[in-house]
């Protein structure tokens, strides 16, 4: 599976780190090649630009070690500027505690006291020298302070958002679960008796009735306590203990209901099926249900066709029947419920009556394919905006420095 644009984005920066790094060392390496080219060996440049490797990688470990290390090789040697600015922003970026950060306050101070003790400059330098520390020192370190402290406040007010997020979402949901077992303990007091009276009502009557009519009356009772089935399910639903899902599978059954009890219906299917979530094929069940019920309650006996195609997009269920006494376009509540249910699925809904039919239309979208969770990386832009105002202030302040030390 490829990855995300936020893997690839935190590729790109380790790539970005790590040529930065190189690059670190071959500047300093050509630095040093171009001063005492005729006086070192080879191989001693050679084994400078390994020490400078070294440094570099000591700086993702032990970033105040690196800076103290890299601070030695300019004051003692003079060389290694590059390596200076690279490791005084790890520093700064990565030592948090306050002993870690005392002591590297100290070697920076230390620093400036050694190159003024060993390598004594005459007055009128002094000031080029501080701002040349500055530079390389000062401006790198509280660059790389900055911006973890402004990564470790977007990571506290993230974590917090989340907190408080998780913290509506419950109280959303306590509120949801009250209205719910509400909702069913009415459906169950009301709804739930009138049907379990159907249903002992029909198997009374089964007894009573002409043999020509028990049949009718057995479906009768059937779909009565189908409708008690329901009933419950729906409660165990509403209380939050698991239901059975009505999913397209499940509409050849009810198409085979519907025809048992004297629908003319014919099911057509077309396409390779795949996969619908849940809620998809919660829809598409329902709508070949309420389709069904309004072509036997408006138009009782009359052909119903009702059609499954796989399109490369979606699921479209269409349910089609004459419109002999149907109802106008809107009565009841049955295709508003409907047309709000295939919306949270994400798909549409459309029925009308035209050339002497009805037809309900319904497209449902496939299940959505599992993808990288796209992650972004923070600071990005900031760190460039700040490398490029370092980089413009380098530029301003050291041409100054070298008039003042001129002066």
């Amino acid at each position: 599976m490829a990855l995300g644009r936020g893997s690839r984005a935190r590729s790109l920066l380790r790539m970005g780190r790590h040529l930065l790094a190189a690059a670190v060392v071959a500047a300093d390496t050509a630095l040093l090649a171009a001063a005492h080219g005729n006086t070192l060996h080879p191989w001693g440049i050679l084994l400078c630009a390994l020490v400078l490797g070294l440094v570099v990688l000591l700086s993702q470990r032990f970033p105040a070690a690196a800076f103290t290390v890299a601070l030695a090789l300019v004051v003692l040697a003079g060389g290694g500027y590059a390596l200076l600015l690279w490791t005084a922003y790890q520093a700064g970026r990565r030592v948090v505690s306050r002993t870690g950060t005392a002591i590297v306050a100290g070697v920076a101070l230390g620093g400036l006291g050694g190159k003024l003790l060993v390598r004594p400059p005459e007055p009128r330098l002094i000031p080029g020298l501080v701002c040349a520390y500055v530079v390389f020192v000062a401006l790198p370190l509280l660059v790389g302070r900055y911006l973890a402290q402004h990564e470790r406040l977007l990571s506290a007010l993230d974590r917090n958002n989340r907190r408080l997020r998780r913290e509506r979402e419950l109280l959303a949901e306590r509120e949801r679960l009250r209205e719910r077992l509400r909702i069913a303990r009415d459906m169950h007091d009301s709804l739930g008796h009138r049907l379990s009276l159907v249903t002992i009502q029909a198997s009374a009557l089964e007894v009573s009735v002409p043999p020509s009519q028990r049949e009718a009356v057995r479906r009768l009772g059937a779909a009565a306590s189908g409708a008690v089935d329901e009933l419950h399910t729906l409660l165990g639903t509403l209380r939050g203990e698991g239901a059975r899902s009505h999913g397209a599978t499940a509409i050849e059954e009810v198409v085979a209901e519907f025809r048992s009890a004297g629908l003319p219906v014919t099911s057509r299917r077309r396409g390779e099926p795949r996969a619908l979530d849940a809620e998809a094929e919660q829809a598409a069940y329902r709508v070949v249900e309420e389709g069904l019920t309004n072509a036997s309650r408006h138009a009782p006996g009359r052909p119903v066709t009702v059609n499954l195609a796989w399109e490369p997009d979606g699921l479209l269920v269409t349910v089609v029947n004459p419109l002999a006494d149907h109802v106008a376009d809107g009565a009841g509540h049955g295709l508003t419920g409907l047309d709000e249910r295939v919306r949270a699925a994400g798909g549409f809904l459309d029925h009308r009556a035209e050339n002497g039919e009805f037809r309900l239309v319904a497209m449902l979208p496939f299940a959505a394919e599992s993808e990288d969770a796209e992650t972004p990386v923070p600071g990005t832009a900031r760190t460039a905006l700040l490398g490029f105002a370092a980089a413009a202030l380098m530029f301003v302040v050291l041409p100054m420095s070298m008039l003042v030390g001129a002066g």
